[in-house]
């Protein structure tokens, strides 16, 4: 009885899962751009980017942690076949995301003279992570297979998040900045931005060509009427973002929050097209969420917990940002 009163637990899970791995590519996202985007050419703008990211970036990895703990726990038999696929670009994010950590603290918390080849760390490390995770999406998205044409496809796609990236890092700074940053930071995102658009047009149409499967469910009946106003927000975004971008500095610094709001719609807008693309696979075409769950009894068990921690997690995180909201200033440790 318990078993067919809880089959709702494998779509709440995948849904619990999705929003975790969303927030952290929004909140993640913004400060691997940052990481990416450290210019080799001058110290203090290198300085004032690292403090704008400095009391954030930390916790922002948590949401990476909940997402696959949720994942492991929730879908062990998905999280076997994605991570046996994807070993080899995980141990590079994992690298990636190490060598940011302890380039940080050595370079912020440690004075030394070797403060320089500490930030070039931080960048190197912000690159492989951010490439690592766009490949390990490209390769998610063609379901691991193996022919030159996925594997070009996830190199595309490594590519297009990079450039994510840096358009929502740039928009950071330009929300965070003020003087020759952010006028540099909004140059970068006006780049950024036409790279994004550019790669989005390309995954999207190689997506819809990669099987027919995801094409029927775009274009395959009355549904492809709502591309209509999708491509019409999009190329609203992307122009409008691009004009103010073109404005700053703007007197009294107005809308400086509008080109990193518009990044963050544009992620979310992106992480629903694919959602919608393979639910209810969990691995594409070869396992839904409910032949990969966990026993009812046991996904119950763990919603209780998730539940009560999911909250706390949000609560801090609002929590931390409230406390250091507005524009940078320099951290003391």
């Amino acid at each position: 009885m318990l078993d067919t009163t809880l089959d709702w637990l494998p779509s709440a899970f995948i849904g619990l899962m999705a929003l975790s791995f969303l927030i952290y590519a929004i909140l993640d996202g913004y400060d691997l751009g940052v990481g990416v985007l450290l210019p080799l050419d001058n110290s203090q703008q290198r300085d004032t980017m690292i403090y704008s990211i400095g009391p954030f970036w930390d916790a922002n990895e948590t949401w990476l942690v909940l997402a696959v703990g949720l994942l492991l726990i929730a879908f062990p038999k998905a999280h076997s076949i994605i991570f046996q696929a994807l070993y080899l670009p995980t141990a590079l994010m994992l690298a990636g995301l190490i060598l940011r950590g302890v380039s940080f603290d050595f370079r912020t918390k440690a004075p030394s003279a070797d403060k320089q080849k500490w930030e070039l760390a931080f960048k190197l490390g912000s690159v492989l992570a951010t490439l690592s995770q766009g490949y390990m999406l490209g390769r998610y998205i063609t379901a691991f297979d193996d022919s030159w044409l996925s594997l070009g496809f996830a190199i595309l796609s490594a590519i297009c998040v990079t450039a994510g990236y840096c358009f929502i890092g740039a928009t950071w700074l330009v929300m965070k900045t003020e003087g020759d940053l952010q006028r540099r930071a909004a140059s970068w995102a006006k780049v950024a931005n036409i790279l994004m658009a550019v790669g989005i047009i390309l995954v999207c149409v190689s997506n819809l060509l990669l099987d027919a499967r995801i094409m029927d469910k775009w274009l395959g009946g009355i549904q492809a009427l709502v591309l209509i106003p999708i491509i019409a927000l999009f190329s609203f975004t992307f122009f409008a973002v691009d004009k103010y971008l073109r404005k700053v500095p703007v007197a009294n610094d107005t809308g400086c929050w509008y080109p990193f709001f518009s990044a963050i719609m544009l992620f979310i807008l992106c992480f629903f097209g694919l959602a919608y693309s393979f639910y209810p696979y969990i691995v594409p075409f070869q396992l839904t969420i409910y032949e990969a769950a966990s026993a009812r009894e046991s996904l119950w068990f763990i919603f209780v917990g998730a539940t009560l921690v999911l909250p706390m997690i949000i609560g801090y995180t609002i929590f931390s940002y409230k406390v250091f909201w507005g524009k940078t200033t320099k951290l003391n440790y």
